[in-house]
């Protein structure tokens, strides 16, 4: 019998094994620091109204996120004599370990609450932690300001629908991927 397929399908199995030790090692040492530390300097270079939530609650799922917060939408409810405001989340762009160590980043999009269901976020790739390097993380601030002001500034000229459709209603670190 020829089990040479197999082995080779062993071998490739223990070395994918092999490297998601590495990477959550590597997330430990380097990549979410890195992360942290170049999404606080974008903050401080460019005076954007945004802080950094680090979320640690599972070992080896780790998130980091830039945040724009929460805030009163403007709009608001009549019920009776009272005035119910609607709040607005702003949007985050989330860096999040997955089950094999590698790094899902994700945009997510503004929503007001009661208005329809958030938009989907948007996965932007999936990097290896030895893959990230400062320009990148730049790169992806620049796409997650794009998209942010794209949702900002909707109107009848852009064919997009607004964003109504994520499940972050509690502002919550994205969780899981579509892929």
């Amino acid at each position: 019998m020829d089990f040479s397929n197999i082995q080779h399908k062993v071998t490739q199995y223990k070395k994918i094994l092999d490297n998601t030790k590495t990477y959550r090692q590597q997330w430990k040492d380097e990549t979410k620091v890195m992360i942290q530390t170049t999404l606080e300097d974008v903050v401080k270079e460019t005076g954007l109204d945004a802080k950094i939530d680090i979320k640690e609650d599972l070992n080896n799922m780790a998130g980091v996120a830039l945040s724009l917060g929460q805030a009163s939408s403007g709009i608001s409810e009549q019920v009776g004599d009272a005035e119910r405001p609607f709040i607005k989340s702003n949007g985050m762009l989330i860096y999040q370990q997955l089950f094999n160590g590698k790094v899902m980043i994700s945009i997510v999009y503004p929503y007001i609450e009661n208005l329809g269901q958030p938009r989907q976020p948007k996965m932007v790739e999936i990097l290896r932690p030895d893959e990230f390097k400062p320009p990148f993380i730049l790169r992806h601030v620049e796409e997650f300001l794009k998209e942010i002001i794209g949702w900002e500034d909707y109107d009848d000229d852009v064919p997009q629908a607004i964003g109504f459709q994520s499940g972050f209603q509690k502002n919550d670190m994205l969780q899981t991927s579509d892929k």
